[in-house]
Parts: structure tokens; sequence; C-alpha cells
């Protein structure tokens, strides 16, 4: 049976309660989650497609505004090294080929390679966990003598809604 990140529809519905699975996770690894991470953590969450990191860096200058906690003083290296902690917990994927982010919908575990079908119209992506496709890559590349350190594999196309609208 086909793990349900496999299903185009499986992606993360509700911010808060994946911020939630993730100070969960970071309280079990010993880790801290500051409020600027938590904050661009939301923000990735609750876009709903990839986000660059200058567009979080709007939305954290925005939020600012709305409420005086200091948030709006955040400098591109702040957005970075909260993006920077979030990549190496796994909490999030970075997609290189659009060099944008979305939220890991396995916030519980390390971080892994997924492959991702990216929509060329509504530039949506969805996480596509397929363990086969991962570990024949990786069979493929050691058979040829390399040691992988990481993948990124990316599939650019249509989803299913835009490619019926077409």
């Amino acid at each position: 049976m086909p793990h349900t990140c496999t299903d185009p529809s499986h992606h993360v519905h509700d911010a808060a309660g994946f911020i939630a699975a993730v100070e969960s996770a970071c309280r079990e690894r010993g880790l801290r989650l500051t409020p600027i991470r938590a904050r661009v953590l939301g923000l990735i969450a609750g876009h709903g497609k990839p986000i660059k990191a200058y567009d979080l860096l709007d939305h954290l200058r925005a939020d600012r505004e709305a409420d005086e906690d200091g948030a709006g003083a955040a400098a591109p290296p702040t957005v970075y090294r909260a993006l920077d902690f979030l990549l190496a917990n796994g909490f999030i994927h970075k997609l290189e080929s659009v060099n944008a982010f979305v939220a890991c919908h396995h916030p519980n575990t390390a971080q892994h390679s997924v492959p991702f079908l990216i929509c060329n119209r509504c530039h949506s992506a969805v996480e596509l966990e397929d363990m086969q496709i991962v570990a024949a890559l990786d069979a493929r590349a050691r058979a040829l003598g390399f040691v992988p350190q990481t993948q990124t594999l990316e599939v650019h196309g249509l989803c299913a809604r835009c490619a019926g609208a077409s």
C-alpha cells in the first residue's frame, strides 16, 4: 500500500498543529525552537506552496507592524539562520530548482531525501515520499562508485488541477 505522501492532496493543512508537532520533536531531541524559528516555520507551513527566503523576510517585517515583538527587525542573516536550523533538523525542505522552502510532512523524523513534484503553473509542490525511488538513486550512485551525501530530485510539470485546465 502506498505511503500517504504519494497522495497529491497530502500536505500540511494545519500550520498551528504542525508547529506543535515540531515543538514536540524539538523537546524530544533537546533542540531549541526560538520564537523567530517558530515564526519562520509557521509562515512556511501556512503558505501552502513553496516560499522564498526574502518573501519570508517581508512577512516578518509586516508582522512587526502588527505586533511589537521585534520580528520586524529580522535581517536576512536571521531568516537564513532560522532556515538552516529548520533544514538541518528535517522540519522543512528546500526546493533547489525554485530556491524556495516547504514544510516537511514528517516533523518527527530526521532530515531525509524525498522527490518533489513541482507545478510550473500554480507553483504547488508535492512531497512524494517514495523510499523505492530514493533507494534506487542511492544504489545506482553507489554501483558507480559514487558516495551520495544528499539527494535532490525535483520533477517539474503540471499538477492534475492545472493539467485539467489546459
